[in-house]
C-alpha cells in the first residue's frame, strides 16, 4: 500500500470515528433523566406517609409501608426508558410506566422487580400480561431495565408494543391489542415492609407519535 494509500485510509477511519461519536452524543442529548442523582426535585410520593422515599449514596431509595414515587414530568406516550435498579433480597417493587399522576398499583403497565420474594413473578414481568418466573438477577444487585413503548398497528388491528430488556438481554415484545394504558407518567413502587429497592438512573428519549 502506498504512503498517500495509507494516509487516505487513516483519513476515512479517523472521520468514521468522529461521525460515529457524534452520532452517540447527539443520541445521548435527547435522552431526559428525570433524576439528579442528589435530590428528590421531580418525584412525588403517593401513598402510605410512613413509607420513605430518599437519596442514599445517589440513589433513590424506597423502604416502609406501600406506596409509589411518581414523575412529576411527563406524560409520555412513545418512548425508550432505561433505569438501573437493586431489589433486597425477598424485596418486591415495580417500575410503572404510563401511570397516572396519583397512581394505585393497578394503574399503568408495571415491570416486575422481584428477586426472591413470596411472589414467584419475577423481574422481567410484565405483571398481569406476560410473566417471567425464571430468576434473571440476583438480590442486592444492579441490574439495568429497559423498556420501549409504541402505538402501532399490525395487521390492520391497533395495539401497543412493549418491549422488556434486562442487561441488555431482550426477553420479549408484547403486543397489547387493548391498548389498556394511554400516555402517562413513570413510578416506583415501593410493596411491603422489609423491601428495599434502590434506583440510580431514570432516563426516557421520547419517541415520534
Amino acid at each position: 500500500m502506498t504512503t498517500s494509500m495509507i494516509r487516505l485510509s487513516v483519513s476515512v477511519c479517523v472521520a468514521a470515528s468522529l461521525l460515529f461519536e457524534a452520532s452517540a452524543q447527539a443520541d445521548d442529548e435527547k435522552w431526559i433523566s428525570l433524576f439528579d442523582g442528589k435530590t428528590m426535585d421531580g418525584w412525588e410520593k403517593v401513598g402510605n406517609e410512613k413509607s420513605e422515599w430518599k437519596v442514599v449514596d445517589g440513589s433513590l431509595s424506597g423502604s416502609g409501608p406501600a406506596s409509589m414515587l411518581v414523575s412529576t414530568k411527563g406524560p409520555y406516550k412513545n418512548f425508550k426508558y432505561r433505569a438501573e435498579v437493586k431489589i433486597s433480597d425477598g424485596g418486591n417493587s415495580g417500575l410503572y410506566f404510563r401511570t397516572t399522576a396519583k397512581p394505585g398499583f393497578s394503574d399503568g403497565y408495571e415491570a416486575q422487580i422481584d428477586s426472591t420474594h413470596r411472589d414467584p413473578i419475577r423481574t422481567g414481568s410484565l405483571y398481569g400480561f406476560c410473566h417471567v418466573y425464571k430468576q434473571l438477577v440476583k438480590p442486592d444487585t444492579w441490574f439495568k431495565y429497559e423498556i420501549e413503548v409504541r402505538d402501532d398497528v399490525w395487521r390492520g388491528r391497533k395495539m401497543t408494543r412493549i418491549k422488556i430488556t434486562v442487561d441488555d438481554n431482550e426477553l420479549y415484545e408484547y403486543m397489547d391489542f387493548a391498548q389498556t394504558f394511554p400516555a402517562g407518567h413513570f413510578a416506583f413502587q415501593h410493596h411491603d415492609p422489609g423491601s428495599i429497592v434502590h434506583i440510580r438512573k431514570s432516563e426516557v428519549l421520547p419517541l415520534a407519535d
